[in-house]
């Protein structure tokens, strides 16, 4: 597989994720009216979980973007 399309693939699997999980933790706040709709909480909350998702993101990233032995000698 291209390895910038992994890339891009990869990036983009992790902003659901974020998009998601980051959503639903709103939801519940929200329902639970620990804050309000457009307040400085619903902010500090995507942000969390972006800053969070950033981190996992860097950690996984060298099991799934490490060229295989298979793609390097396919490349030569």
């Amino acid at each position: 597989m291209n390895r910038t399309f992994r890339g891009v693939a990869y990036v983009s699997v992790w902003v659901v994720i974020w998009g998601t999980v980051a959503s639903l933790m709103d939801w519940m706040l929200l329902t639970g009216e620990v804050y309000e709709t457009a307040s400085s909480g619903q902010a500090v909350t995507f942000i969390a979980y972006g800053a969070a998702t950033v981190v996992l993101a860097t950690r996984f990233s060298g099991r799934f973007l490490a060229v295989a032995d298979s793609e390097t000698t396919d490349q030569e």
